[in-house]
């Protein structure tokens, strides 16, 4: 679908967002878990480390939404 009113574009964004989300979440609650049992790093550092996870989770969303919702708008085929 190509969006011909930034409404529809507004829409087709947010779900692409709560769909991404939603996929790559389990993700990053694995990485936190073992971030928060690894009994090698100190308490900051598990701190330091799930917010760099976060940081990384969040990179990977938005470049996936955006990739997805170009993909929809341009006609782009998974390969």
């Amino acid at each position: 679908m190509v969006p011909v009113k930034k409404e529809d574009l507004r829409k087709m964004v947010t779900q692409k967002t709560l769909d991404t989300y939603e996929d790559l979440t389990p993700q990053l609650i694995q990485l936190i878990d073992q971030t928060k049992h690894d009994d090698s790093l100190s308490e900051a550092q598990k701190q330091d480390e799930i917010s760099l996870h976060m940081m990384g989770y969040i990179k990977s969303c938005t470049n996936e939404i955006i990739i997805e919702v170009l993909a929809e708008i341009l006609g782009i085929q998974e390969d």
